[in-house]
């Protein structure tokens, strides 16, 4: 793969077998599209996503710091203790963060900024939970 990246979403076992009954039909020339109701793009995925309050960022300069993602999410009240930028195996930003908000409806408005740049980069929001911060915050320890 290269320097590709491959996003991996939770589902509901029904949504997996779904997927996988499309892809066998699909491989048989047969359609079950008609009757199976489908995200018709990502951002319809996220606007259907859970939010506990916590949002994952992708895309960040690597230069950004809390100051700057505290800027961004400017409307809301954000400490810097709610703000983690993960890093790589090397100890390096790796050009994501996660910040908790106040409440799920908080981070549910932020994603109005989904896609607005920070710098010269533009900044993708993913709906996350504390577990995935957990995870993520760890594994660049």
């Amino acid at each position: 793969m290269g320097r590709r990246y491959v996003e991996v979403f939770r589902s509901k076992r029904q949504e997996y077998y779904k997927a996988i009954a499309n892809e066998v039909a699909d491989s048989r020339g047969e359609s079950t599209h008609h009757n199976v109701p489908r995200a018709k793009s990502s951002d319809d995925a996220k606007d259907l996503a859970e939010h506990t309050g916590v949002l994952r960022l992708r895309g960040l300069p690597y230069s950004a710091g809390k100051d700057d993602i505290m800027d961004f999410f400017k409307d809301f009240a954000l400490s810097e203790e709610a703000i983690h930028i993960t890093l790589n195996s090397e100890g390096r930003k790796s050009g994501e963060a996660f910040v908790e908000f106040a409440s799920a409806e908080d981070s549910k408005a932020a994603m109005a900024k989904d896609r607005m740049t920070l710098g010269s980069r533009y900044i993708e929001l993913f709906a996350s939970s504390l577990e995935e911060l957990n995870e993520a915050v760890s594994r660049g320890q």
